[in-house]
């Protein structure tokens, strides 16, 4: 694999800041353009660990494994799908940028950079309004919403279809500002938000006036009835604070969605929404109204204003219950020990695939999804897991002893073949003694 810290620890602490110089950042071509957020992935896992620590040691919660790997897994699946599918989204705004530019703006000065800046935070604004009141885009959105937990993790719990319709709020930007200044924006916009996902952080005094802040965004992913649709700004609230969507931290907030899903299956997390929303529109009577159920608010049904009624919103208050199956201290530990194997293999696929042809690719991201769908089918204690964990063991097994021969220079032959093998075989064992165990428990009874 590629060296693991690409970037110093204070470069990476001023890219979540949005402390970067138009000098460092600037660049000709798209080509350019550095992968900012792949850089930043040991950084998210090194400062997600340590808030996690901080916050045990304080409040004495520590950190559910379950639904951290939930979080992590959607981050690294938009990761992956979306370097594989970036080519609409860059081929549009190019095409705006080439065609209808109203001036031409140089790439390398200072006030393009700013520019960008703001007007793509503004551009963000409204997208991230649009994502909530438009209920075919919140099917994309509310995956980021549906963790009922609040932590750096969460800023990683991410759509893998949400950026086929995000792009067009940026299109016109392509009047007048070049497509890498554009780029980079689009990342360091998204990186200032990772830290925002904490409550270690309780107030920045005055600079809550001007940013979107740990305590704003808190706001944002609450359930209170006085946190829905409010502050939808990703660097400056100043955008909330103009239009009307500004909500200061009252209460004690409840995270998650108003109708929790309740599952840590990743595919179904990704779809849930969407498959509400066909369901409705089939047994919603009008063709007004079938397209309503389609673009208008989430909440939104017959006889209700656009956004829906608010009095329908559940009234919750801290503390609630959360969803979280019991593991035993072994399945968390396997859960955790493949999750990091799949983490391995994520990375080393993003490392290689662009040699790689599209039907491979393809494979790799199909296997990506099916091994993390069963590790969330094993923390959601789903009967099933036996019958689709012990094949996905053995195709690791298969594929080790057909690609990684001795004398291979790919890079994991470089660990032991004893622990390569072991890890799947020793898993393959741990579910046939748990079927069999199972057996007999339901014998018993």
């Amino acid at each position: 694999m590629k060296e693991v810290f690409q970037v110093d620890p204070v470069t990476q602490l001023r890219r979540f800041a949005y402390l970067i110089s138009p000098n460092e950042s600037s660049f000709e071509t798209a080509e350019e353009v550095p992968d900012y957020l792949v850089e930043a992935v040991p950084y998210f896992v090194i400062t997600i660990l340590l808030e996690a620590i901080i916050i045990g040691i304080r409040d004495k919660k520590w950190l559910r494994i379950n639904d951290a790997i939930s979080s992590t897994s959607a981050g690294l699946l938009m990761t992956m799908i979306k370097g594989l599918f970036r080519g609409l989204e860059v081929f549009a705004y190019s095409w705006v940028y080439e065609n209808c530019r109203i001036v031409e703006l140089p790439w390398n000065s200072a006030w393009t950079w700013f520019l960008c800046m703001v007007t793509f935070d503004c551009g963000y604004y409204w997208f991230h309004r649009a994502a909530h009141e438009v209920n075919i885009l919140w099917s994309a959105h509310q995956v980021h919403h549906s963790s009922e937990e609040y932590n750096l993790s969460t800023a990683l719990r991410q759509s893998i279809y949400q950026h086929y319709t995000s792009w067009v709020f940026y299109l016109p930007m392509a009047l007048a500002i070049p497509l890498p200044v554009m780029l980079v924006h689009g990342q360091f916009n998204l990186l200032y938000q990772f830290w925002i996902h904490t409550e270690i952080v309780t107030s920045l005094g005055p600079l809550e006036y001007i940013l979107n802040t740990p305590s704003h965004h808190r706001v944002h992913h609450g359930r209170n009835p006085y946190c829905i649709d409010k502050n939808y700004a990703g660097t400056f609230i100043i955008w909330d604070r103009m239009f009307g969507t500004f909500q200061a931290e009252e209460e004690k907030v409840v995270y998650g969605l108003t109708h929790p899903i309740n599952s840590w299956n990743p595919v179904w997390i990704q779809v849930c929404h969407l498959h509400h929303i066909m369901k409705t529109v089939w047994t919603t009577s009008g063709f007004k109204n079938k397209l309503s159920v389609i673009f208008n608010g989430p909440g939104w049904m017959p006889g209700t204003p656009r956004l829906g009624n608010p009095e329908d919103i559940p009234k919750v208050s801290a503390p609630v219950d959360v969803y979280n199956p019991s593991m035993s201290i072994p399945t968390q530990l396997y859960v955790l020990l493949h999750y990091l194997v799949n983490h391995v293999l994520f990375q080393l696929f993003m490392d290689n695939h662009q040699q790689m042809d599209y039907l491979t690719s393809l494979v790799c991201i199909i296997y990506i999804i099916y091994a993390f769908t069963c590790i969330g089918s094993i923390c959601d204690n789903k009967w099933f897991v036996p019958f689709i964990e012990i094949p996905r063991c053995l195709l690791l097994l298969w594929l080790d002893m057909v690609f990684l021969t001795e004398g291979s220079d790919h890079e994991l032959a470089s660990i032991s073949p004893s622990i390569r093998n072991g890890v799947h075989a020793g898993s393959i064992v741990y579910w046939l003694l748990s079927m069999t165990f199972s057996k007999k428990k339901l014998k018993e009874a």
